[in-house]
């Protein structure tokens, strides 16, 4: 049985401020000749951290699992890189006004909700975060709700990705082992399969 299904996230959050912050920000260029994306946690928004401040490094919002973001949050480059670095460095969800279409796509593809609210209500978390870091917030895509102390907003997010999030098909190497039979069964009755064509 698949066990993909995103439907709940809880966690602490971090507050990203800012409009436009892109993917060479998230993870710039020298990193993307890597084999595998298992390293690249390390190395989210690296240059940016290198002037020092920056929330990915406060101890605060360390072990935090949602991103709260602001406008056109992933834009520029398609790298998928983006979106693996961020989950690598323990992200699980974001919650933002908007998104660039591929940088929310990859994030899909990856498990990762990206939600939305309208400014104003992403400022009343971000404020709120900074204020308690210890707060927990909670994403229910079912219900389409967020969740911060006693604060609760209805949030947007497309209904095909939120279906895809919820019932699992996001995964789709997950979806491949779960139909091994049928594959299998479907190959046995190709007949250039073996070679024997006729």
């Amino acid at each position: 049985m698949n066990d993909s299904h995103v439907t709940n996230i809880h966690g602490r959050a971090l507050p990203l401020r800012g409009a436009d912050i892109d993917t060479d920000r998230i993870i710039p260029a020298r990193f993307l000749r890597t084999v595998t994306f298992d390293e690249l946690g390390g190395h989210a928004f690296e240059d940016d951290r290198a002037g020092g401040g920056h929330p990915f490094d406060d101890p605060r919002y360390q072990g935090a699992s949602i991103l709260i973001t602001n406008a056109n949050f992933g834009c520029g480059s398609s790298r998928e890189h983006a979106p693996q670095a961020l989950m690598r460095s323990g992200i699980r969800a974001f919650i933002g006004e908007s998104y660039a279409e591929i940088f929310f796509g990859n994030c899909v593809a990856n498990g990762l909700p990206c939600v939305v609210l309208p400014p104003s209500d992403v400022a009343r978390l971000q404020d709120m975060v900074e204020a308690d870091p210890a707060l927990i917030v909670s994403l229910n895509l079912t219900q389409l709700t967020v969740t911060c102390g006693s604060l609760t907003l209805p949030i947007g997010i497309p209904e095909g990705a939120r279906e895809q999030l919820v019932t699992g098909r996001w995964d789709s190497l997950g979806q491949l082992l779960e139909a091994g039979a049928q594959i299998e069964a479907a190959a046995a009755r190709l007949p250039y399969i073996d070679g024997a064509f006729g």
